[in-house]
C-alpha cells in the first residue's frame, strides 16, 4: 500500500500559484519583443511610456519611462497594454506585498523604475515573482493565520492566507489579460 502524505496549506498555496507559473504564464511570456511588449490594441490604450508622453491624467514613477495612470480610474477603464499590464503586476500586484509584508524594498506605483523594454519588464516580473513565492513559503503553516496588518487596510485583521489566495488569483487573471493580448497581437493583420 501506497501512502500518500497530504500537503499542507502552505505548499497548496504555493504549488497553486507556483504550476500556473511554471505550465502556463511564464512560458506564454517567452519571446515578447519590445514592439509587442508596447503595442496598442485600442486607441486611448494605457502603457507605459517614455516620460511626458503619457495619454492619462497622470503619469507616475521615476526613471526615463512611467505609467499612464487616473485616480480613480474612469468607467470604463481603459484598455491597457502588455507594459502596463506586467508593471502592475510587478508593482501592484507582488512588489509592493513583498514590500510591506516580506521585507523587501520599497515598493509604490509613484517611486517605480518602470521598464521601457519587455526583457526588462520580464526580469523585473521574475524578481518579483521569486519574492512573493520565498516569502509566502517563509511564513510556514502558522504564519499563514496572522492578520494582513495596516498595509492591506480595511483588510488588516483578515488573515494573510486570504491575501495570499487573492495573489494567486491576481496573478492569475492578469496573466491571461497578457496572454489574450499577445494572441491579438499576433493575429492583428
Amino acid at each position: 500500500m501506497t501512502t500518500h502524505t497530504r500537503a499542507g496549506l502552505n505548499a497548496q498555496l504555493v504549488e497553486q500559484l507556483d504550476f500556473h507559473w511554471q505550465h502556463q504564464l511564464r512560458p506564454r511570456l517567452a519571446g515578447l519583443n519590445d514592439e509587442e511588449y508596447l503595442w496598442e490594441p485600442v486607441p486611448g490604450a494605457w502603457s507605459v511610456r517614455p516620460r511626458g508622453a503619457g495619454t492619462a491624467g497622470l503619469q507616475v514613477g521615476t526613471g526615463a519611462h512611467a505609467i499612464d495612470f487616473t485616480h480613480p480610474a474612469p468607467v470604463p477603464a481603459p484598455v491597457t497594454t502588455i507594459a502596463w499590464r506586467l508593471a502592475h503586476l510587478v508593482v501592484g500586484v507582488l512588489g509592493a506585498r513583498v514590500a510591506a509584508h516580506f521585507g523587501g524594498p520599497p515598493c509604490d506605483y509613484e517611486h517605480w523604475e518602470y521598464a521601457g523594454t519587455a526583457a526588462v519588464a520580464l526580469g523585473q516580473l521574475d524578481t518579483a515573482y521569486a519574492a512573493w513565492t520565498a516569502g509566502v513559503r517563509a511564513l510556514g503553516e502558522d504564519g499563514l493565520g496572522r492578520p494582513c496588518g495596516p498595509a492591506e487596510g480595511p483588510w488588516a485583521e483578515h488573515p494573510i492566507s486570504e491575501l495570499v489566495l487573492h495573489i494567486n488569483r491576481e496573478v492569475i487573471h492578469h496573466g491571461a489579460e497578457v496572454a489574450l493580448l499577445r494572441d491579438l497581437y499576433a493575429h492583428r493583420f
